[in-house]
């Protein structure tokens, strides 16, 4: 069952399920193929973690926003401007990324 947990502007339309990742550039190597990338915002230096992501979650950002325009290219579900997702969403936590309606739902 999932249970809604945040909203955001839908980004890049698609439906991703997997484990959040809190992301903190001291932690990147343990970053895995399909986790959920959780973090205030994305920039150049997550490129990495961000080709291996399953979905994006952002905290800030808008539809022209790093995150957002990366997501599209690659084709993965994104929402941004949740303004608490790196609160909110607890690392290892099972999540649902809805990039179309824009909602992140938890996961049982």
């Amino acid at each position: 069952m999932a249970k809604l947990l945040l909203t955001g502007i839908g980004a890049s339309s698609g439906k991703a399920e997997g484990k959040a990742f809190i992301f903190t550039k001291d932690r990147l190597t343990s970053f895995k193929e399909g986790d959920i990338l959780v973090a205030p915002i994305t920039d150049p230096t997550m490129v990495t973690a961000m080709i291996k992501a399953g979905a994006i979650v952002t905290d800030l950002g808008g539809i022209t926003s790093h995150p957002a325009i990366l997501s599209r290219e690659m084709g993965i579900p994104c929402v941004v401007n949740t303004k608490n997702a790196t609160t909110k969403i607890k690392n290892g936590m099972c999540i649902l990324v809805d990039g179309q309606k824009g909602k992140i739902y938890a996961v049982d």
